[in-house]
């Protein structure tokens, strides 16, 4: 018997024992992924040696099952997976992974998700998941646990999302995150996107953070400003992003800059193309830090989505 014959028996016998439990009809439900690795040579101010990177490889299963009076259940459960390093227990990491409501007054999630001001960002980080993405550098890419999250639905291109944090805790203060946008992050049905965030108290930091992406022709700009305080220190810092994007025949180019305070860093990178969902790719990030030793970082991979 053929693969797919096999996994199509797999299908019709877990749909049947569905049908005998009393439910109607198999559940819309999405399994999907990605693998990415690369082959890097780091220097973080030791010399340099060579390693494999997953790069937040990841798998999950996400669904959306219609209710009565035009709502749904929405639910994602996602976990990183480290395919390069020894297997052991620590080799999963849980990442969104909700419970939610959807209707015509948007949507509400309950549980482990990305603040409003990590999600603000949209595509804007274009060395996101490698050593130039922008956590690096930058406080406020925050998954929490403990949340409640409202959508709103479009409103002629606007939309906002409210992140509440509950303390679990007698000895810990609520959190919240808000953001506000406009536009398409994709840049698929318009050629802007532009976003203002705000962090309260969120893992120690109060953050307000401005993106904007647009297109001019084939060339995408993307820029981000962000104000960030540490409120035991009262530490205030500012910090700007700025990258190119541009496309030619099976290839993207891209570059980007990002300072916080006195560190800064900067990349170039291309990919290649393979498929749909297919491509390999090369970058070279270098940072200069203030208070610690400067690093730089070459790398080689391929990554792949399902």
């Amino acid at each position: 018997m053929t693969t797919k014959k096999t996994l199509a028996s797999c299908i019709a016998s877990l749909l049947s024992v569905a049908t005998f439990s009393g439910v109607a009809q198999a559940e819309p439900l999405a399994f999907y992924g990605k693998v990415d690795v690369s082959l890097q040579a780091s220097d973080e101010g030791e010399g340099r040696f060579t390693e494999l990177k997953s790069n937040a490889s990841r798998f999950g299963v996400k669904g959306d099952y219609a209710l009565e009076d035009g709502l749904s259940i929405v639910y994602k459960l996602e976990w990183q997976v480290d395919v390069s390093d020894e297997s052991s227990e620590k080799n999963f990491k849980s990442r969104n992974q909700y419970i939610g409501l959807k209707g015509n007054f948007g949507e509400l999630r309950l549980g482990r998700h990305d603040t409003a001001l990590k999600v603000s960002q949209g595509k804007t980080d274009l060395f996101n998941d490698y050593e130039a993405d922008v956590k690096h550098l930058w406080k406020g890419e925050n998954r929490v646990n403990d949340s409640i999250s409202y959508l709103t639905p479009s409103f002629s291109g606007f939309g906002a999302q409210i992140t509440y944090i509950v303390a679990d805790s007698a000895d810990a203060d609520d959190a919240f995150s808000v953001a506000v946008h406009y536009g398409d992050q994709a840049l698929k049905e318009s050629n802007f996107y532009t976003a203002l965030a705000y962090d309260s108290e969120v893992k120690g930091y109060d953050i307000i953070r401005a993106t904007a992406q647009f297109k001019l022709a084939d060339l995408t700009i993307n820029t981000m400003y962000q104000n960030q305080e540490e409120l035991e220190t009262q530490l205030d810092k500012n910090g700007y992003l700025l990258g190119a994007a541009y496309p030619w025949q099976k290839m993207t180019f891209k570059a980007q800059y990002q300072v916080m305070g006195d560190d800064n860093g900067a990349s170039l990178g291309v990919d290649y193309k393979l498929g749909k969902n297919s491509k390999v790719y090369a970058w070279y990030s270098s940072f200069d830090f203030d208070q610690t030793e400067n690093t730089d970082y070459l790398a080689v991979g391929i990554s792949h989505k399902f």
